[in-house]
């Protein structure tokens, strides 16, 4: 709350989950492996090849946060919102683990 207190400029709490980027020799392994990860929940999951070929397979959750929580140096939350959101981002970083 101190450092919220003396911000100048935009404030926000962002949380970003669990990213796991495998190489794949074959599209088949990738497109496999996007199946086990969609099917465990991962939705964010893709595939991506590059210009020479490279085959990366990302395995991402949807367990992300973005909360503006001031604007131009002035709170926009109040302190008991603060304490929630981070209930709930230390929350989904458990379920990350």
């Amino acid at each position: 709350m101190t450092a919220l207190e003396k911000a100048t400029g935009d404030v926000v709490l962002k949380f970003e989950p669990f990213v796991l980027h495998v190489l794949c020799q074959e599209l088949q392994d990738a497109q496999l492996l996007h199946s086990v990860a969609i099917d465990s929940g991962f939705r964010n999951s893709g595939i991506t090849v590059g210009r020479g070929g490279k085959i990366m397979m990302a395995v991402r959750s949807t367990h992300c946060l973005e909360v503006p929580l001031s604007h131009k140096g002035k709170l926009m939350v109040s302190e008991e919102y603060i304490e929630f959101l981070i209930h709930v981002a230390n929350r989904k970083m458990e379920e990350n683990t």
